[in-house]
């Protein structure tokens, strides 16, 4: 499933999950910047995904205040 397919609640657990690999014994300096540059792409898709929701959320409560 691409990321473009996963709800905002997939999207925000995976980020999640990826951030806990940093404080984890799994953590290896020579794929952290890989990593982090994974998340910044994930945290971008979710900061667009949320100014979708928060752009349908005007749309409806206009139309609410009519």
């Amino acid at each position: 499933m691409s990321e473009s397919e996963k709800t905002l609640n997939q999207k925000i657990a995976d980020l999640d999950a990826q951030v806990e690999w940093f404080y984890s014994d799994e953590f290896e300096l020579d794929q952290a910047a890989s990593k982090y540059k994974d998340l910044t792409v994930l945290a971008k898709d979710i900061e667009k995904d949320l100014a979708e929701l928060k752009n349908e959320i005007k749309v409806i409560d206009e139309d609410f205040s009519k």
